[in-house]
């Protein structure tokens, strides 16, 4: 098979000589920005990951919808394995940004979950974080995975996270909402990488956002509050704190299941793990402090 610079070289796409540069931190997927007379673009490379409950069709089709929508840079390209998009003059947030931008954040986060629907096509994908959880310790304990043990408290605890949630309606989410996903232009911010983009509630955008930046209490009020345009009651606070616990242990399995599945390059995945781990019993700590313990 060809490397990636080499199929890169190949794709049909390119108006002159390509020149790429691989573009750093992601965690399962390879990219890079690549230049020719027509200006610069991404390419990212990626397979169908059935652990991950990922395909590569239906990121496309959302990729493309999310740029009909306003949200995305323009898909310029793609073949099996390739998508070829518009590069965007802006810079990448990190946690700080996002902390420190709750408000623009909370907006867009509204409008895509409110305008998405209108571009997406095909079979509808449910993205619901405790199925994914239950699905991930399926294929943990099938491939015999070194923390298969922890695997029943864990189930456990999802359970008690899913009982802790109140009725949302039904939104199109992002559902990876990690720092790294936003680009500010200076003038808007743009959304990237919808791997896990499908129907979902908006409580899990809204937790993975707070979590995924650390956010506290303050940020996270200043959040909640320009999104719902009102100050959250008690009851969604209790959800939220709950759902930001179940996103930290999905990320943890997810990083779990890609210890047994995945190998990109320079990731280590075992710290990854251990780096959710910590962040997850930080987070059960705050809420059982607040709200009680979550299993007997």
């Amino acid at each position: 098979m060809n490397s990636a610079p080499q199929r890169i070289q190949s794709l049909p796409c390119w108006h002159g000589a390509p020149r790429a540069t691989p573009l750093k931190g992601g965690l399962s997927n390879e990219s890079f920005v690549v230049e020719d007379d027509a200006g610069r673009h991404v390419v990212r490379f990626g397979r169908d990951f059935p652990f991950h409950h990922v395909t590569r069709d239906r990121e496309l089709m959302t990729a493309r919808a999310a740029h009909a929508a306003g949200f995305a840079p323009a898909v310029e390209y793609a073949e099996a394995g390739v998508m070829v998009s518009a590069f965007i003059e802006a810079s990448t947030f990190d946690a700080a940004d996002v902390r420190a931008n709750a408000g623009r954040i909370a907006n867009v986060m509204r409008r895509f979950h409110a305008e998405m629907p209108r571009h997406v096509s095909g079979p509808g994908f449910m993205f619901w974080v405790f199925h994914v959880v239950r699905d991930s310790a399926r294929t943990l304990d099938a491939g015999r995975s070194r923390m298969a043990h922890r695997l029943p408290q864990w189930l456990v605890l999802n359970a008690a996270l899913e009982a802790a949630q109140i009725p949302l309606p039904i939104v199109f989410g992002h559902n990876d909402l990690l720092p790294a996903n936003f680009l500010d232009d200076g003038k808007r911010l743009w959304l990237i990488d919808f791997e896990y983009a499908g129907f979902s509630t908006a409580m899990f955008d809204l937790a993975g956002a707070a979590s995924n930046a650390e956010m506290d209490d303050d940020a996270t009020h200043r959040l909640l509050h320009a999104y719902l345009g009102a100050p959250p009651g008690e009851a969604f606070l209790q959800s939220h704190s709950a759902m930001q616990c179940a996103s930290l242990l999905r990320e943890t399995l997810w990083s779990l299941v890609s210890e047994l599945h995945l190998d990109a390059p320079g990731v280590d995945y075992e710290a990854y793990t251990a780096e959710n781990l910590v962040r997850l019993d930080a987070a059960l700590e705050r809420h059982q402090a607040r709200y009680g313990k979550l299993v007997p």
